[in-house]
């Protein structure tokens, strides 16, 4: 790493220290500051445990325990000036324990994390909001043989680096990262860099387990879940067709939501059904986020005539860090219960006309936004 001096056009190293020189421990520092941003490891991470070591007939424990954005467990490993030579082995051992943790399990490890730091948090909605899922429910968290192993350490000798090179072949997902501390005066740095395997080698990786994933979707569409929403969708589009056309174009989907056209690129609406609620919405992701709070906030100014024009208040939410935003009606439903499906189907169909109605004139609007 390297100072640069602007007024000379030059630069000059900055020296590189050690963690032990620095005073520095692995338990408590270097595992704390990837605990409280493991987006320093190059990806969204929630870390779920520290020191796990909820494991059977063992009393080992990992380092950190977290979820990447599929829902696949993530075990992080740090070491400090040197990975030495059994952390890979180290790591697999961990990996095969957590590879039987089922949603639950990792619903339950998260709560007792959270009851230690942020006792008024709730797991099962911040993992929600994680994944960008409405019902923890329909969450398949750690599936299969998904489990991945992160390796931290300012040093990997070479009889690590040879064994993840060889377990890559296999599909088992392992990566290094060197981290290195810096000085310069009074002031520390750390660089954090993946090294194994390379960024390019590791993009086509993914983009290949990817493809894996997108072929295997269709099967996976079959699932129980998907087949009865199928029949729901089936059942509220033929009501919804006799009072309206907006939905005309649209079939019955294996997800929880259908969506139509508002004749306005980016602006969509949309019902949805979950194990606890129903909802019907206007939908703003034009694909920039300042353009979607733009129109939110074209709507708000007639959003006093819209609720009278619906009958009741509506959610105007900017949802917060997302890129899209949204408008609202919900009631509570439970789409799973077949039975409760003419009422909720007859709530929907209403919710929808009155709320494309009110709706409107105020989309007109936005066609120049």
């Amino acid at each position: 790493m390297f100072k640069i001096d602007r007024e000379g056009n030059s630069i000059s190293p900055m020296p590189m220290r050690s963690f032990a020189d620095l005073g520095f421990r692995e338990r408590a520092h270097l595992q704390e500051w990837i605990a409280k941003f493991p987006k320093a490891l190059g990806e969204d991470l929630l870390i779920i445990q520290k020191e796990f070591s909820g494991f059977s007939d063992t009393n080992e424990r990992l380092d950190l325990l977290a979820l990447d954005k599929a829902g696949s467990l993530v075990i992080i490993e740090n070491k400090l000036d040197d990975a030495g030579r059994d952390v890979t082995w180290q790591a697999l051992k961990y990996a095969s324990y957590c590879s039987s943790l089922t949603s639950e399990n990792i619903r339950s490890i998260f709560q007792d994390y959270l009851q230690r730091h942020d006792p008024s948090a709730n797991a099962e909605h911040l993992l929600c909001e994680f994944l960008g899922v409405d019902d923890f429910d329909e969450v398949i968290l750690n599936k299969g043989v998904s489990q991945r192993i992160i390796l931290v350490a300012a040093h990997f000798r070479k009889e690590v680096t040879s064994t993840v090179l060889w377990l890559a072949n296999f599909g088992i997902r392992l990566q290094c990262f060197r981290v290195t501390p810096y000085s310069l005066g009074d002031d520390l740095f750390l660089d954090v860099g993946q090294v194994i395997p390379t960024p390019d080698a590791e993009e086509f990786r993914i983009g290949f387990a990817e493809k894996l994933r997108e072929e295997s979707g269709a099967v996976e569409a079959e699932v129980a879940r998907g087949s009865l929403r199928r029949e729901f969708w089936t059942a509220l589009l033929a009501a919804i067709g006799e009072r309206s056309t907006l939905f005309q174009n649209n079939g019955p989907a294996a997800q929880n939501w259908i969506a139509a056209g508002s004749g306005i690129r980016g602006v969509s609406y949309q019902i949805a059904v979950t194990r606890h609620e129903a909802r019907v919405e206007i939908y703003l992701d034009s694909g920039d986020s300042e353009q979607n709070s733009r129109r939110l906030e074209c709507l708000l100014e007639s959003k006093e005539k819209v609720e009278a024009a619906y009958g009741s208040a509506l959610e105007w939410d900017d949802m917060g860090d997302a890129r899209a935003c949204r408008v609202r009606a919900k009631i509570a439903g439970n789409v799973f219960m077949r039975e409760t499906w003419p009422e909720l189907i007859s709530s929907l169909v209403e919710m929808m006309i009155r709320f494309e109605a009110a709706m409107r004139a105020p989309l007109a609007g936005l066609k120049n936004n």
